[in-house]
């Protein structure tokens, strides 16, 4: 059944990723194009603006917040860098 989905963590983590993507880009982009109106290419009022920057810097805390609990992530992370490195 196509409910199931809903009952796995990953796919449910997955959806709300692409739906802050969505949000992020095309909710955001029409919010600010009918506060700002026409005005020849402004930005406007860029409060709004703002505070999506300030949610962003919020789920980057939570993630220091998830390698100062688990060394090992950061650890994995680096290490995926660094290959990276030698395949670009």
């Amino acid at each position: 059944r196509k409910r199931n989905c809903l009952k796995d963590g990953w796919f449910v983590f997955d959806s709300c990723l692409v739906g802050m993507m969505v949000g992020e880009t095309w909710l955001m982009t029409t919010v600010m194009l009918v506060l700002g109106g026409s005005s020849g290419g402004g930005l406007g009022n860029a409060s709004l603006l703002r505070m999506a920057r300030l949610l962003r810097l919020s789920r980057m805390a939570r993630m220091a917040r998830l390698f100062r609990a688990m060394p090992e992530l950061l650890f994995l992370i680096k290490g995926i860098v660094a290959a990276m490195r030698s395949v670009f």
